[in-house]
């Protein structure tokens, strides 16, 4: 009770003194505690704040870039922007000058002064950086530039780009048409290749058609067989002709298993003939095309009288293996052939074997041709005539020229074809060119010096023995060229279609055909029915 008693009494004047002084102390600390908290506020924000030499290091990156260099040039001396430009175009124009030094070097331009003016100049801009002058006043100072060095290395500049526009702009039509061009060899040669593999594929399946057997012509000799079998009576052996060994008549001689081909060849030469009677043929074929041969001629006799024998090359009894060399070495291929332990070896030497492997060259009707003066004794010259050839004048004209004892060929260039011959029967036998012939087919025995082939030793064979006919005798080519003339093949007495495209394949030249149809007896039935399509 003493406390209560004592705080009352005390109460008056004195109570209100305390509660003033009270009052203005807080006041005051109220206002101090304000003051601190200002000053600590600014001094937080002035010791975060970066300098203002680093402010832009902390600007974004992204999609602020464009801001972040439009700070940096307006916080960078204007000069350091314009040495920047300057620099910039001297690079521009190095990169020019080098890539128009880079193609002329790859188009091997043979312009050695414009090749060496594009280094320099390169070289130049690259230099003009690393003066002296230049580089310590521009490019490693880190205070402000000097207006007058960068004046005069922006003059320098202008004065090397100025250059090396107008070198380019002298030099930039040839580069760009050499590049052209040389893209255009690039092209040609790429093309060529692709052309030199089509010509070979080409010539290969043209081979391939000219060696195997058309359709039509199998037809055919199956008809001509077919109607010995069913009619033997009609097709009995006939003596042989009186005219066949008259050496005072016109004598040719045609080695052939065609049958239509042989057709072919005899009516042109009976149709063009002034005295068709006169004219006599002797027809060889091998044993698998004789029957055939001889109804085709039973059923449409020459015409004109003419005389016409047909024989196999086996009723030549003397052509054997133990006469004929070429006939042990074909025998000799089918043996090894078919001999097992040389299966490997051949399949290594198909390159050396293809003429072994082509029926032309392998058949004796294709040899038969230096065997003449033994085949036909009592002759004394015959005209030799190939299968594809076609006769379109009268020929007797050719056993009127005097051959002076030798035997006659067609010349071509510097050597003669086969194709067309007439042969001096009397000269061959006293010059023994047969003999000559089998010396050199011994001596080829491994065939290094050719292959199964007639030609070369048909030029060795009769070397120094030939004459020279016209040229108009004798126009070759028509189964390869068809770039003859049509005057020429016009004048000529006998076309020859020498060549893979022969007239009665599918791949014959369509401009030189109609010369060898017009022959074909497309009256005959079995031609009618194999569809030859003539």
């Amino acid at each position: 009770m003493a406390i209560a008693v004592r705080g009352s009494r005390s109460g008056g004047s004195g109570g209100v003194g305390a509660g003033f002084r009270s009052f203005f102390s807080y006041r005051i600390f109220i206002s101090a505690m304000f003051t601190l908290l200002f000053i600590v506020t600014v001094s937080v924000v002035i010791t975060s704040r970066p300098p203002t030499t680093h402010r832009h290091s902390s600007l974004p990156s992204g999609a602020n870039v464009y801001m972040h260099r439009t700070f940096l040039a307006l916080n960078s001396d204007p000069l350091k922007t314009r040495l920047d430009l300057i620099y910039k175009q001297a690079n521009d124009h190095i990169t020019l000058v080098k890539a128009y030094a880079a193609y002329a070097m790859r188009v091997k331009l043979e312009i050695s002064r414009q090749l060496k003016m594009f280094d320099d100049l390169a070289k130049n801009f690259s230099d003009l950086n690393s003066k002296p002058s230049y580089k310590s006043s521009l490019f490693e100072t880190d205070g402000n530039l000097d207006e007058d060095v960068l004046r005069q290395f922006e003059k320098e500049v202008k004065d090397r780009v100025k250059f090396a526009r107008s070198l380019v702009a002298e030099s930039k039509e040839n580069y760009d048409n050499q590049l052209k061009i040389q893209k255009l060899k690039d092209t040609i040669f790429s093309v060529s290749e692709l052309l030199g593999k089509a010509k070979k594929n080409g010539a290969l399946a043209s081979s391939i058609a000219a060696k195997s057997i058309p359709k039509s012509l199998h037809c055919l000799a199956m008809r001509l067989v077919e109607e010995r079998v069913a009619h033997p009576e009609k097709y009995k052996e006939e003596l042989p002709k009186a005219e066949f060994e008259d050496p005072s008549l016109y004598h040719y001689a045609v080695f052939s298993d065609n049958v239509i081909a042989v057709s072919v060849v005899v009516r042109s030469v009976v149709k063009n003939a002034e005295e068709p009677w006169k004219h006599v043929f002797h027809v060889v074929t091998d044993r698998m095309n004789v029957a055939a041969m001889k109804v085709w001629f039973r059923m449409r006799p020459v015409e004109g009288g003419a005389h016409l024998e047909v024989k196999a090359v086996e009723d030549y009894s003397f052509l054997d293996s133990s006469y004929v060399p070429v006939l042990r070495r074909i025998e000799s291929a089918k043996m090894q052939r078919f001999s097992p332990e040389k299966t490997m070896e051949n399949a290594t030497k198909d390159g050396s074997n293809m003429k072994l492997k082509n029926p032309v060259s392998t058949s004796m009707l294709n040899h038969l041709r230096f065997y003449l003066p033994e085949m036909y004794p009592k002759l004394h010259k015959i005209l030799l005539l190939d299968d594809d050839v076609v006769v379109q004048k009268d020929m007797t004209g050719l056993w009127k020229i005097d051959l002076a004892g030798k035997e006659r060929f067609n010349p071509k260039a510097c050597a003669w074809a086969f194709g067309m011959n007439i042969f001096d029967l009397d000269a061959w036998r006293r010059e023994k060119c047969t003999e000559t012939y089998h010396e050199w087919q011994n001596l080829n025995e491994d065939q290094t010096l050719w292959q199964l082939d007639t030609l070369p030793p048909g030029l060795i064979t009769f070397y120094s023995l030939t004459k020279s006919l016209d040229k108009s005798w004798h126009v070759l080519g028509l189964g390869y060229n068809p770039s003859i003339s049509m005057d020429e093949i016009k004048n000529a007495a006998v076309i020859h279609y020498n060549g893979n495209m022969k007239p009665w394949l599918d791949i014959a030249m369509n401009q030189y055909k109609n010369l060898w149809t017009k022959y074909v007896d497309n009256d005959m039935e079995f031609v009618q029915m194999c569809n030859f399509g003539v």
